[in-house]
């Protein structure tokens, strides 16, 4: 939550003027800190209520701080790049009514990047190739410029680039004697060619803050519990039948596609409850049984893989899970993922296999002591009942903190994650 100061002085005239500060919001526990990732507004600048001041970037999330009145951004007390902490004073706004300045030109293309509202990794694509507001296009929330967009623009320039070159090799109608003119290279142009002609290039860059953090939570999760992995596969044709019987009527009914993940969710909900000890987490020499299940669903981003919550996720219809993952899906390639929606949860699933990958072995999320690995489906040759058959498998990671979770308990957990998925009717049965 955004605290809001107020602070009191008296003109010349003795009339009151209040001053809003604009502070750092709280930041869950397991947030410390935050950096400014740019700042939108300078001091000086005409602000509007609810308006965008900074983002903040985090070791999760992107946050947009809005300004909590209208008037004059009257001072910023941290610049790009500094760490600040839950609660502290960003900005200083001077409110009152003030008559918005009509828009200037923009002198150059830093100027024009400035203004926009673009994400911090789309604002350095821009600096770094030159690009102003007039090519990019953006198709973020509320017009907002993602790095998706930079990179589409740059992509149909060099297009452009190319088809101009190759009109310019085409033979001329007329000849002429008089050599043609050389052309003089900006240094940037001469770097590339002699990079490119060399061969051997390479280009340091700072992490992102998130990957930053991703790297010191996945040392932290190995050095600090005892992680192992237990496989399994499941056949996933009786699931792909449900789906393929039921998608249209389902998609025209809700209104959102029929995926896989809902029937994982459910599948692993009710094997939860089966075996508590998976959904637990450890607190100093306590295990910490949760009496509820909020089922992290790992999702990409530009920033990095994320794992949004469906929270009471056994109180969620298939309908209800599958909207919430498209709503998830979609928020984070926007970058507008709350900190609420990222925090907490006592059980995560990963599917690596939309990316291809056929055998992995996920790296727990803190606190939490288990997570599941999805992994592509492959017809493979399946003996059943003592014939060969093709079926759809789908092998299964269960990666466990073995100081709390037993190989017994990890084993039948995920057995029985797979007997439901191999017979999706006994989660609506209850059986």
């Amino acid at each position: 939550m955004r605290d809001e100061t107020t602070n009191k002085a008296t003109d010349a005239k003795g009339k009151q003027n209040v001053s809003v500060e604009i502070k750092a919001p709280e930041l869950p526990e397991s947030v410390a800190d935050a950096v400014i990732a740019a700042w939108r507004k300078q001091p000086g600048d005409v602000v509007t209520r609810d308006e965008t001041l900074l983002d903040l970037e985090t070791d999760k999330v992107i946050l947009e701080v809005p300004a909590l009145e209208t008037g004059v951004l009257k001072e910023v007390r941290f610049k790009q790049g500094d760490t600040v902490t839950a609660g502290q004073v960003l900005a200083v706004i001077e409110p009152g009514e003030v008559a918005t300045p009509a828009p200037v030109a923009a002198e150059d293309d830093e100027a024009v990047i400035e203004e926009i509202a673009v994400s911090p990794s789309a604002r350095k694509l821009m600096r770094e190739h030159h690009l102003s507001e007039n090519e990019v296009q953006g198709t973020g929330k509320g017009g907002r410029v993602l790095k998706e967009d930079v990179l589409r623009a740059l992509k149909q320039r060099d297009e452009g680039g190319q088809q101009a070159a190759a009109a310019q090799t085409a033979p001329p109608a007329e000849t002429s004697s008089k050599p043609p003119p050389i052309e003089k290279q900006s240094p940037a142009v001469a770097s590339k060619q002699a990079e490119d002609m060399s061969g051997r290039v390479e280009k340091r860059v700072p992490m992102t803050r998130l990957r930053a953090r991703i790297a010191e939570r996945l040392l932290e999760a190995q050095q600090t519990a005892a992680i192992l992995t237990t496989f399994n596969e499941v056949n996933m044709k009786p699931v792909m039948d449900l789906r393929k019987r039921y998608r249209d009527k389902f998609e025209q009914d809700h209104g959102v596609r029929l995926g896989f993940m809902s029937f994982f969710v459910k599948a692993v909900v009710e094997s939860l409850k089966q075996y508590p000890v998976i959904n637990a987490s450890v607190d100093d020499n306590d295990i910490v049984y949760h009496g509820y299940f909020d089922i992290g669903v790992a999702v990409s981003g530009p920033n990095g893989l994320v794992a949004p919550i469906l929270r009471d996720a056994d109180m969620m219809s298939i309908a209800q899970i599958e909207q919430a993952i498209v709503d998830f899906a979609s928020r984070a390639k926007n970058n507008s993922l709350t900190l609420e929606d990222i925090s907490g949860g006592t059980f995560t699933i990963s599917n690596g296999g939309v990316f291809g990958s056929m055998l992995s072995t996920p790296i727990l999320n803190p606190p939490q002591s288990a997570i599941l690995g999805m992994h592509a489906i492959k017809e493979r040759a399946m003996v059943v009942d003592g014939e060969v058959v093709v079926l759809p498998m789908m092998y299964l990671a269960l990666s466990y903190d073995h100081r709390i979770i037993d190989g017994r308990e990890a084993v039948q957990f995920l057995v029985n994650v797979r007997d439901y998925l191999e017979d999706p009717s006994r989660m609506l049965l209850g059986v």
